[in-house]
């Protein structure tokens, strides 16, 4: 049976994030994917012009139809504007008893828009993150989140335990606003920080000169979900995807005249080789 995986998320006009880019992620890693949209916004690689909240009744009725009859392996959420978007997700992975629960705690466009309230932050670190098989914020994400200045892999470190602490079983905290020299000084480097409440793992990979990276975090949670729903462990599943979104940054795509998007292909055809 075809591995299942639910995203729920805000639409993206410009297809390189949001619900557009998970649809594209899980099918080029072979698996079903499914959304449940929660905002319609007028965006491309310029920016965020515009933002329609869905009502939090049809979130749950599109979450309600698609694991009623086809099924769940796995689910990842994006955009959650409002406490009633948050609340009703939460809402429905309980009462679905729905597992592999990624959670990308999405707050701010490329742009620089703000994609959720202050009201629904906090709904979202007291209710979402306790249901999280993992979260993946990137450094703004969890200095909101935990209310800690990050300004080294120390920080990054306590910021993952304290996520934890909130209740997630797992954190990756994404390093991609903070470069280190590597080990030989011959360039930067990009370190991301995984604990799962037992072990830190620190994963190191190359740093990419573009501006082209719209829809990074939504790639990089999308191939989670799509490795969990195929049955791979958490901890393979990020090194899996940590594989992927390099490729499609190293390989990202010049369309429009603002931050252009990652390369889903490349991502994949990535992924592709390592099996």
């Amino acid at each position: 049976m075809i591995p299942r995986a639910l995203t729920i998320a805000g639409s993206d006009s410009g297809g390189g994030a949001g619900i557009q880019i998970d649809l594209k992620v899980f099918t080029l890693l072979g698996v079903w994917g499914m959304s449940a949209v929660t905002a319609i916004t007028a965006q491309n690689t310029l920016g965020v012009f515009g933002i329609h909240n869905i009502p939090a009744e049809m979130v749950a009725q599109q979450i309600d139809a698609v694991v009623t009859d086809i099924g769940v392996d796995a689910l990842k959420t994006g955009m959650l504007s409002t406490p009633e978007h948050v609340r009703v997700v939460a809402s429905q992975v309980t009462g679905h008893r729905l597992g592999n629960l990624v959670v990308d705690p999405v707050m701010v466009a490329k742009g620089g828009a703000r994609l959720i309230g202050d009201d629904a932050r906090d709904v979202l670190r007291n209710e979402l993150l306790p249901l999280a098989t993992i979260v993946t914020p990137n450094i703004p994400e969890a200095e909101v989140l935990t209310g800690l200045r990050i300004a080294g892999i120390d920080d990054m470190r306590e910021a993952a335990r304290r996520i934890v602490a909130l209740g997630a079983r797992a954190v990756l905290v994404k390093g991609g606003h903070m470069t280190l020299p590597t080990a030989s000084g011959g360039g930067e480097r990009v370190v991301d920080v995984f604990y799962d409440g037992r072990k830190c793992i620190e994963m190191s990979g190359p740093k990419f000169y573009t501006k082209n990276t719209h829809g990074t975090g939504c790639g990089l949670s999308a191939a989670i979900a799509a490795e969990l729903a195929k049955g791979m462990t958490l901890l393979d599943a990020v090194r899996t995807s940590r594989k992927y979104i390099e490729a499609a940054i190293a390989n990202s795509l010049c369309l429009g005249g603002g931050h252009g998007p990652t390369n889903p292909w490349s991502g994949a055809k990535e992924v592709a080789s390592l099996a």
